[in-house]
């Protein structure tokens, strides 16, 4: 134990479970990385000979690993979109508003205490009517129905006002918008700020596993002769990374399929427990602007991920409920 406590005084943060928990599974992912690629170039001869002759062919599978590894610490690492961080910008901004407005000598503003705050790309004013309700509270009704209660979108955890999809993690212990799930691989959640990273790591990890199947397959065939022990590891990690690729596989194109249709994980399991989703039919998307605008959005126009989404309203949803013609393929509806 007097070993542990001296690690605990040198490393502070392996004093707490959950990040000795997090930091165990990242070491032994780089580990298990090293082993693919460690054991390919050990037993695979003529990699190293195709190396000098081609030395591009590896460079680019080198840098291929490098990258996912880098990917997969940048997504753990950052921030997937807390609802108090959200509250927090939006009490720095009204704050700025207000002094702006005091600056250039505005009092019918500041005196009506309206307050601008982004809500997806659009600016968007209000008007303080009551003293006893914060604008994050404000804000948040105007993205539900009219009636909305504050009681049915407080979270219990948190005592915050959920916005329109997000969720509260119990593994994180907080708020979360757009909440899709909760990676324990990668030891963070999985929302708004982080899931365009997401995907990318999938991506790339992806592309890693099929390329190394590849050399596994071409070594084993290239030699045969060798002695058995060494057929005998290679057949074993390759079992085990094609197992690994299925895997990764399928997530990578059921989460390809949740940003075409711009849904979460937590959205389509939970779909009749979620009361903004419950009377809206299977196959209507209440959030897709498009196929095309959807991708666009999750790529590219993520300029804050503390942007928040209102919920549709019924003409919207009955807009969207509508089955596709030929027309409207024609007008570029779908996208």
């Amino acid at each position: 134990m007097s070993i542990f406590n001296f690690c605990y005084r040198i490393v502070p943060c392996l004093a707490d479970p959950a990040r000795r928990s997090s930091l165990g599974l990242k070491a032994a992912l780089v580990v298990l990385h090293i082993v693919y690629a460690g054991t390919l170039f050990l037993f695979y001869s003529d990699l190293i000979e195709k190396t000098k002759e081609e030395p591009w062919y590896t460079a680019i599978y080198l840098l291929l690993f490098v990258a996912a590894l880098i990917q997969y610490f940048v997504t753990s690492c950052s921030s997937p979109g807390y609802v108090l961080d959200a509250m927090r910008d939006l009490n720095e901004k009204n704050s700025l508003y207000r002094r702006s407005s005091m600056l250039s000598k505005q009092p019918a503003s500041s005196k009506s205490g309206s307050f601008v705050i982004t809500v997806e790309g659009s600016q968007y004013e209000r008007n303080i009517t009551g003293s006893n309700v914060t604008s994050w509270t404000k804000l948040v009704l105007d993205m539900y129905p009219p009636g909305t209660s504050i009681r049915t979108l407080t979270c219990i955890y948190c005592n915050v006002e959920q916005p329109p999809r997000a969720k509260h993690c119990h593994d994180c212990d907080k708020c979360v918008l757009q909440f899709d799930h909760h990676c324990v691989w990668l030891g963070t959640c999985i929302g708004r700020g982080n899931h365009c990273r997401f995907w990318w790591y999938i991506f790339e990890e992806t592309v890693l596993c099929l390329w190394t199947g590849i050399l596994y397959i071409t070594c084993l065939k290239a030699n045969i002769s060798r002695v058995w022990w060494k057929d005998a590891i290679m057949i074993l990690l390759l079992v085990t990374l094609s197992i690994a690729l299925i895997f990764l596989l399928l997530l990578l194109i059921f989460h390809s399929y949740l940003i075409l249709t711009y849904q979460t994980t937590y959205e389509l399991v939970r779909r009749r427990r979620i009361p903004y989703l419950r009377g809206i039919p299977e196959r209507v998307y209440p959030f897709s602007k498009g196929v095309c605008r959807n991708l666009y959005d999750f790529c590219f126009a993520r300029s804050s991920i503390y942007s928040l989404e209102r919920l549709p309203t019924a003409m919207e949803l009955e807009e969207k409920s509508r089955p596709y013609t030929c027309l409207d393929f024609l007008t570029g509806r779908c996208c």
